[in-house]
């Protein structure tokens, strides 16, 4: 969820068409939290290299989902959970011709029972973030990935958030069964992604 995420779009050109119809559906809904261009776009290349699952957390209006469904390949399946039911509606219209895409409404727990994931796109202000709760050793597959948006880039280290260490940052970036990095996408955005690998 990025605040102002979908006014970022007001002057963007050639946007995928599912992007197009996922901004539009946010427009017309008055809903400004989308993924912004600058994620969607690593989204998109990273969804090319999961070869059997995706799944993604918050789906909003579907534009974060549009752009990894743009880029997945075509025996894909990307599942993601919206808890607001009216959103969850709007964002199943959006994919209503994509069969490799399912929309649920409810919590973000919803996605355990269909793992493990190649690809896992923790969103939704904050819901998984760093409450311990979504584990990779659970989520993903071997080497799998998961990327947690729409962090404020560090400047420090440890990074800081209200003047102390900001620990659901470092839940990620420290966490024993990820390699992570926090990657910055444009001057106010970063993204942390990492990769799952199992001990032993």
């Amino acid at each position: 969820m990025s605040l102002h995420g979908t006014d970022a779009y007001q002057d963007v050109d050639s946007l995928p068409a599912l992007v197009q119809r996922a901004v539009e559906a946010a427009r017309a809904h008055g809903f400004g939290f989308s993924c912004r261009p600058e994620q969607g776009r690593l989204l998109q290349v990273l969804a090319a290299g999961a070869a059997h699952r995706i799944a993604e957390t918050g789906t909003g209006c579907g534009v974060g989902l549009a752009w990894l469904a743009s880029g997945a390949a075509p025996n894909t399946r990307l599942l993601s959970v919206e808890r607001d039911a009216e959103r969850a509606r709007l964002a199943a219209d959006v994919f209503r011709d994509c069969g490799q895409v399912e929309v649920l409404h409810g919590d973000w727990r919803c996605i355990e029972e269909y793992g493990p994931y190649d690809l896992l796109v923790l969103d939704g202000g904050g819901q998984a973030k760093g409450d311990g709760a979504a584990e990779p050793a659970r989520l993903l597959a071997a080497g799998g990935t998961v990327v947690i948006d729409d962090f404020t880039p560090a400047t420090t280290w440890p990074p800081c958030f209200d003047g102390a260490p900001d620990r659901s940052r470092l839940h990620w970036l420290e966490h024993p069964e990820l390699r992570a990095a926090e990657l910055r996408l444009a001057a106010d955005l970063s993204v942390i992604v990492g990769t799952h690998l199992p001990k032993g």
